[in-house]
């Protein structure tokens, strides 16, 4: 399995969107429960207020079929929450080992 972890520096007002949307039961996780390799998203909050979600595939090969598959909603999800933060980041794919 892999997961891809990004950081996130979210607007104050906008706080209660993000975790509504990015959390494991968000419109994100339910987009990509489109595909049968997606197997979770766990979001993450740190004391200085920014974010990471860990969003876990069976294989990057499922992620690369749902991108594919599902592009366009998920540019189209991603424009409507991009002015919710004022930064993002890609920190990595990484090997579940668990």
């Amino acid at each position: 399995m892999i997961a891809s972890i990004w950081r996130y520096e979210v607007r104050d007002e906008h706080r209660a969107e993000f975790e509504a949307t990015y959390g494991p039961e968000g419109e994100w996780a339910q987009l990509f429960t489109r595909s049968g390799g997606f197997r979770g998203t766990e979001l993450l909050r740190a004391g200085d207020g920014s974010y990471l979600t860990l969003d876990v595939w069976r294989a990057r090969s499922d992620f690369d079929a749902f991108l594919r598959d599902h592009r366009a909603d998920y540019d189209a999800l991603d424009r409507r929450t991009q002015a919710w933060t004022h930064a993002e980041h890609l920190l990595g794919e990484y090997e579940v080992l668990g």
